[in-house]
């Protein structure tokens, strides 16, 4: 099953999720990567989940290990979010965290150095992300 059928699957679980908690949202500010990955980890990508927050790509040159954050645009009440990553040779994700989040999911962890990353997150229900990406990273 390629990463995008397990994709679709994960936000369906995170729709299901979202449903007992509908709110209404305060306006957003854009969500800013705060180093939460660690030290050495810079951002190389990153896709916008429309409304909701960012989800990024980073990449430590000095161990080879990309990391993926999810961040909300404004912190609030816990709501469904998934940050996951895996290597273009795994058959699935190699690192997932989802769970109810006030605030980011993740980070999550994958050795890729010359290798293509496939990453992406979700924020209650809505996914952005990428495929076979950032192979020199």
């Amino acid at each position: 099953m390629r990463i995008s059928k397990r994709i679709t699957a994960a936000l369906v679980t995170a729709g299901a999720m979202t449903v007992a908690g509908l709110a209404t949202a305060a306006p957003a500010s854009a969500a800013a990567y705060g180093g939460q990955c660690g030290s050495g980890y810079g951002v190389v990508n990153h896709a916008t989940i429309s409304g909701k927050g960012t989800v990024y790509l980073t990449y430590n040159n000095s161990n080879g290990y990309n990391c993926v954050v999810t961040i909300r645009d404004k912190a609030g009440s816990a709501v469904p979010m998934f940050a996951g990553i895996a290597r273009s040779d795994d058959s699935a994700w190699a690192a997932v965290d989802e769970g109810n989040y006030t605030t980011y999911a993740g980070p999550v962890y994958r050795y890729a150095k010359g290798t293509c990353v496939t990453w992406g997150g979700a924020i209650s229900g809505s996914y952005a992300g990428d495929e076979d990406t950032n192979c020199d990273s």
